[in-house]
């Protein structure tokens, strides 16, 4: 999504392919360029929000996402093949129980610890950091109150100097679906993330995301649209007004993009 969206910003219209090869299990897309003939896309408008969006692990206001924004989020999925909804009232606390309760087995599996560990490392200068993985000084403070489903990404380890923060009481979340769940819906649900989460930066909102129950398979089923009973949830997205959160490593662009040089007409 991000590759889309800054060929759109500077005036090139994206042809992409999902799973272009078979053979290659991990080529996930192939992206031909094409001129737009100057000017950005709908697409180019967010280029601005790729540099800003920031995971935020701090609270959140209580204050409520208006109903427009809401609603040009939820266009922005359904363009890239995947549906947003703003769980409420029953439904709402039904996922955040399940977050709960996701969270609470993984403290307890030794398997989902040790994965947490090394997928974290120490407080360095993020010019220092290795490529991947959630530093120290991206946790976020500790959850002392709320019912915001945070992610403790310190497990047990004790972080010299992080503070406890009370988190929002009436938490806004949004789950991203898609009707199957399959390698090709895996990839409409990422793009469809981003796209949204890129809107949401634009809106002036902060997001950080509430994956735990999507890791258990009992767990991640009660997710879905209470009045269909269909749908795929994808990932929970946590949305709210509040401070952004660092910058945090990338791996470098050569490991995830090969460029070829086409004909001038390609």
């Amino acid at each position: 999504m991000n590759q889309r969206v800054a060929a759109g910003h500077d005036g090139w219209h994206p042809q992409t392919r999902l799973l272009p090869d078979p053979r290659e299990a991990e080529l996930l897309a192939s992206v031909q360029l094409t001129a737009l003939g100057g000017g950005s896309s709908a697409l180019g408008v967010l280029y601005p929000a790729i540099h800003r969006r920031h995971t935020s692990r701090y609270p959140f206001e209580e204050t409520e996402i208006p109903e427009a924004v809401q609603t040009v989020l939820t266009d922005a999925a359904r363009h890239e093949g995947a549906s947003l909804t703003f769980p409420t009232g029953w439904h709402l606390n039904e996922v955040l129980e399940l977050a709960r309760e996701a969270e609470a087995r993984n403290i307890t599996d030794h398997t989902r610890t040790t994965d947490l560990a090394q997928w974290t490392h120490g407080g360095v200068p993020f010019s220092d950091t290795e490529s991947e993985g959630v530093p120290q000084y991206a946790f976020g403070p500790r959850k002392l109150g709320g019912k915001a489903p945070m992610r403790d990404f310190a497990g047990d380890r004790p972080v010299v100097g992080r503070a406890a923060a009370e988190f929002e009481h009436h938490p806004h979340l949004a789950l991203l679906s898609t009707d199957r769940d399959h390698p090709q819906d895996w990839l409409h649900a990422g793009q469809a993330m981003q796209r949204v989460l890129l809107l949401a930066t634009l809106h002036g909102l902060c997001s950080s995301f509430a994956a735990q129950p999507l890791e258990w398979a009992d767990l991640r089923w009660p997710l879905r649209d209470p009045v269909t009973g269909t749908g795929h949830v994808q990932m929970v997205l946590r949305l709210g007004y509040g401070p952004s959160g660092p910058a945090t490593p990338r791996r470098p662009i050569r490991e995830v993009l090969d460029i070829e040089q086409g004909t001038p007409n390609s």
